[in-house]
């Protein structure tokens, strides 16, 4: 992006870490970020600069963001507004697009969704700029994340080495789709990423859509995009997660918990490789991959009548299954220092050394979170740790033999191990949930809730 100056962004929000935290995220890269907390500061910035893009959110103190929304859009036509809100709506998510808001998104966010957003809205700028075209199409989100998104693979369990060969197969098929299961916290996304930098696709978009975080009145919109005017808000034409991904990767997360309504339409798009944009009648071919991740036993969804078999056999030409942390402790050493190295560079704690008892200890505990649990844990004990040794004092769990689950305490403490713990009391209620809820000390809802987090079934003929 040479071509261009660096597009300047201002972050308006009551909320100071909250600018400070994402006006670091932009540091080093294709932006100039600017930070305001107050409406007054937020004004007075935008008449000193030439702003291409406001991050404005929806509720300022004494004001209201769409009355700044509108104020914004009247004297600053060209600037690109998108609005975020912990609070959200459809009605404000309407009046925002009715006002000439670009996109809404709702806290908490993940910053590839903003930079996905900015990506879409960087079409448009070039656009205004009068370019010739885009000299990538990936020239803000590739880049950047390559730079800011650990994807180095980490690990020497035979376990893993096979996942990440694997992932290089998949790499050199680019059409073929890819199917990643494993626990929550085990890196499917990270996997992922891996196939798509690995391959012919690696200079366009990697899109990283999570399938139940979409409210189901927009899911139409978000993945094929709209005419303008094809309904209420639709200010401007918009382009979809499929027509984005042209030459590049759609990164479907959770894709288990994906509606219905949707699935067919998805089904459509991946065997034909053409989509329609909402209130439109043009079709538009574009190539695009498809990567999906679950934590789920997707088998069960679709014997349950809740995911399409036909989708599955489409997404699942290529199936990759990450083992759980606990399947493969040879693991946790390396990805321990490797953790340990990225936040004391961060933290600007050098040379701190682990002492000996970390490691062993650590072999010992179940890691119910996988390698996010590590990643999180060793991040705090850099944080707290006072001198130049991490110590097993410094880990906020408190660790446990896994070598000899059966003989594990018998208390049903969730802190423990509440997957196991679960499952024992299922099990001892001959899988009366309510009984199993009343031994847990939880309410029966919550745990129906915990028994879909970890696709714990309620058969016992599966005993």
């Amino acid at each position: 992006m040479a071509v261009l100056d660096k597009i300047k962004i201002l972050i308006l929000d009551d909320e100071k870490q909250f600018t400070e935290e994402l006006s670091g995220f932009f540091q080093g890269s294709d932006y100039e970020s600017f930070e305001a907390n107050t409406a007054e500061e937020g004004k007075r910035i935008m008449q000193k600069n030439e702003i291409d893009l406001l991050i404005l959110d929806v509720r300022l103190p004494g004001v209201n963001g769409l009355d700044i929304l509108k104020e914004v859009k009247s004297q600053y036509p060209n600037m690109e507004v998108i609005i975020i809100s912990a609070h959200g709506d459809m009605d404000t998510v309407i009046k925002a697009m009715r006002l000439g808001a670009f996109d809404y998104l709702r806290k908490p966010f993940r910053y590839i969704d903003i930079q996905i957003a900015i990506e879409r809205t960087q079409k448009y700028l070039q656009l205004h700029r009068k370019l010739k075209r885009m000299e990538e199409r990936n020239s803000l989100i590739s880049k950047t994340l390559e730079e800011k998104i650990d994807r180095q693979f980490i690990g020497v369990s035979h376990q893993i080495l096979e996942v990440f060969e694997q992932a290089i197969t998949a790499a050199n098929y680019p059409e073929a789709n890819v199917l990643i299961t494993g626990e929550s916290g085990t890196g499917k996304e990270n996997i992922a990423r891996i196939i798509h930098y690995s391959s012919s696709r690696k200079d366009h978009i990697f899109c990283a859509v999570n399938s139940s975080a979409i409210t189901e009145s927009l899911l139409e919109s978000e993945f094929f995009g709209h005419k303008k005017g094809s309904f209420t808000g639709a200010i401007a034409d918009k382009m979809g997660f499929f027509e984005v991904c042209d030459q590049g990767t759609l990164f479907l997360d959770e894709i288990a918990d994906m509606p219905l309504s949707l699935q067919a339409k998805i089904l459509r798009a991946t065997e034909e490789k053409v989509i329609t944009r909402v209130g439109d009648t043009n079709q538009i071919r574009t190539d695009f991959r498809i990567i999906s991740a679950t934590n789920h036993d997707i088998n069960k969804g679709v014997e349950k009548k809740k995911f399409r078999l036909d989708l599955l056999h489409r997404l699942n030409t290529l199936h990759i299954h990450i083992p759980a942390l606990r399947e493969r402790p040879e693991d946790i050493k390396p990805l321990l220092a490797h953790f340990v190295e990225v936040y004391s560079t961060r933290f600007n704690k050098p040379n701190l050394r682990v002492a000996g008892e970390v490691f062993t200890t650590l072999l010992k505990y179940d890691f119910p979170g996988n390698v996010r649990e590590l990643r999180n844990m060793t991040e705090r004990a850099i944080i707290l740790c006072k001198g130049s040794m991490l110590g097993i004092k410094d880990f906020p769990v408190t660790i446990h033999r896994n070598s000899n689950r059966e003989d594990q305490t018998d208390s049903f403490n969730l802190k423990i191990n509440e997957r196991s713990l679960i499952e024992k009391a299922l099990k001892r209620s001959r899988f009366n949930q309510q009984a199993a809820s009343d031994a847990l000390g939880i309410h029966r809802d919550a745990l129906s809730r915990k028994m879909k987090k970890y696709n714990i079934s309620n058969d016992k003929d599966e005993e």
